[in-house]
C-alpha cells in the first residue's frame, strides 16, 4: 500500500515533471530524512509508479506511464463530482489490454507477499480439514457468493433467505421469480467451477460464454456476445459497440491472462476486464466474478465470496476503472476480500 509520505512525494513529482531527490527532499519540507526519501523513491520505482533517468547527481525522477493505473484515488472525493462533471476516459482503451497491462504487475511486491502469506495460511488450514469439512466450508462460501454477487446486481434476497432457497428450495415471500432464478443460477455456476476447476484453463471466449449461459439461464438474457451498443448506469463510459470489437478485446484479454504468471493477477485482471469489456447484454459482472474465482480454484487458491463488501463501494470502484482505468480501489477490495475469505471459511 502507498503511505502518506509516498503520496506527498508522488504528488510533487507529478507536478514538477522531472526532479532530483534533493529537490524532492527540500520541496516536501523534509517530511523524512534524506536517506528515507531515497529509500521511498527506490520503492516507488520498483512499484512502477516512478521512473528514474540519469545517474549520480543528475538523476531525475518522473511519473511513470503506469501511474494513472496504479496511483491512489480518493473514491469519496472522486464521486463528489456528478456524472457529467467528471473528466473521464469516455471510450474503450484497447492499449490498456494490448500494451500497458502486459508490461506491469498490478500488485506491489508487498501486496504479493501479503497475498501469498494468506494463501499459505489457507493451505495450512485446509490440510487440517477432512474432505467433508472442506466441502462444507466451500458450500458455505458458495452460498455467500451467490447472495452477494446477486445483491450487487440488485437482488433483494437476504443472506438467510438465500440459504433457505438454495438448501431447501423454498422461495422467499414477496420476492420475484427472477430473483430466485438468479440465485439458483449462481449456485449452479459455482458448483460447476468447483467440480471442474480446470475448465477455464486456458481461458477462451467460448468458456466465458459457457459460464455466462449458466448464470443467465431462464432469465430472458441473450446468450451470445452482444451485437448492439449499451449504456452503463452511473457513468458516461461507452463500451465497445460491435461483436467484432468485443471478440477482439476478449481474445486480447484471454491472451493477457493466460500469459500472466501470478495467479492473483490473473484473477484480478479477468474480474476487471470482463466487466470493462461488457461482452454481454447483461450478466457481465456476475460472469467476471465466477471466472475470476474459477482461476483461483484451478490453482488451489482460496476463492472469494465478497460477502462483506458494500455493493455501492464495489460499483464505485468498478466505475473508477471504467472511467480512469485505475485499479487502486478495486485492488484494495480484492485483497481485503481474499483476506476475509481465508480467515472466515477455512
Amino acid at each position: 500500500m502507498i503511505n502518506e509520505n509516498e503520496k506527498i512525494i508522488l504528488d510533487f513529482i507529478r507536478k514538477s515533471k522531472g526532479t532530483t531527490s534533493k529537490e524532492i527532499y527540500e520541496a516536501t519540507q523534509k517530511i523524512a530524512s534524506y536517506a528515507t526519501i531515497k529509500r521511498l523513491l527506490s520503492k516507488l520505482v520498483a512499484n512502477n509508479l516512478v521512473i528514474k533517468e540519469g545517474n549520480g547527481k543528475s538523476t531525475k525522477y518522473l511519473i511513470s506511464e503506469f501511474y494513472e493505473i496504479l496511483f491512489p484515488i480518493n473514491m469519496v472525493s472522486y464521486f463528489e463530482n456528478e456524472i457529467d462533471n467528471r473528466t473521464i476516459k469516455e471510450y474503450f482503451n484497447f492499449n490498456l489490454i494490448e500494451q500497458t497491462l502486459k508490461e506491469i504487475s498490478l500488485f506491489t511486491k508487498e501486496e504479493i507477499a501479503h497475498l501469498e502469506f494468506l494463501q499459505n495460511k489457507f493451505k495450512e488450514n485446509i490440510s487440517a480439514l477432512s474432505e467433508i469439512a472442506y466441502k462444507k466450508e466451500l458450500e458455505r462460501l458458495a452460498i455467500d457468493l451467490s447472495w452477494k454477487s446477486s445483491q450487487i446486481e440488485g437482488n433483494t434476497y437476504s443472506l438467510l433467505e438465500t440459504e433457505i432457497l438454495l438448501k431447501e428450495k423454498i422461495t422467499a415471500t414477496g420476492k420475484t421469480k427472477e430473483e430466485a432464478i438468479m440465485l439458483i443460477n449462481h449456485k449452479e455456476a459455482i458448483d460447476f467451477i468447483v467440480d471442474n476447476p480446470d475448465y477455464l484453463i486456458p481461458l477462451t471466449i467460448s468458456k466465458i460464454e459457457d459460464i455466462h449461459r449458466l448464470l443467465t439461464k431462464d432469465l430472458g438474457i441473450s446468450k451470445n456476445l452482444r451485437k448492439r451498443k449499451i449504456g452503463i448506469s452511473g457513468t458516461n463510459y461507452k463500451p465497445l459497440e460491435t461483436d467484432y470489437q468485443i471478440s477482439e478485446a476478449l481474445i486480447a484479454m484471454c491472451e493477457l491472462a493466460n500469459k500472466k504468471e501470478n495467479v492473483f493477477e490473473k484473477a484480478l485482471l479477468v474480474l476487471l476486464l470482463i466487466s470493462y469489456i461488457q461482452p454481454f447484454e447483461d450478466g457481465n459482472k456476475r460472469t467476471a466474478r465466477i471466472v475470476s474465482n474459477a482461476i483461483l480454484l484451478n490453482y488451489q487458491h482460496c476463492p472469494i465470496s465478497y460477502r462483506t463488501i458494500d455493493s455501492i463501494d464495489y460499483k464505485k470502484a468498478m466505475l473508477l476503472f471504467y472511467e480512469q482505468n485505475n485499479v487502486f480501489n478495486f485492488k484494495d477490495i480484492f485483497i481485503k476480500q481474499f483476506e476475509f475469505a481465508v480467515k472466515t471459511y477455512f
